[in-house]
């Protein structure tokens, strides 16, 4: 999915999608943080700050899927400070 480019527009939906675009997307940045290089193309693509917003205010199933998201991709330092930034 990643190789593919799929992230950026992923991270588009996760700002500018429908609540079950969000949630599709926010479940499908979670299984691309199992790897460190999407981590990194997540973060590149601007996806942390939409996340944090829907961690806040996005319906409960998006929450949920946010959730997971974040809290993979905090396990890099730089992540885990432009999390804390954005929210």
């Amino acid at each position: 999915i990643a190789a593919a480019g799929a992230i950026p527009p992923l991270a588009d939906l996760a700002r500018n999608g429908t609540n079950d675009a969000k949630e599709a997307a926010a479940w499908a940045l979670c299984t691309l943080t199992r790897d460190i290089d999407d981590e990194v193309s997540i973060a590149a693509a601007g996806a942390i700050p939409p996340l944090v917003e829907l961690a806040k205010s996005g319906t409960d199933r998006v929450k949920v899927a946010v959730a997971g998201t974040l809290a993979n991709l905090a396990y890099d330092n730089n992540n885990a400070a432009s999390i804390a930034a954005a929210g």
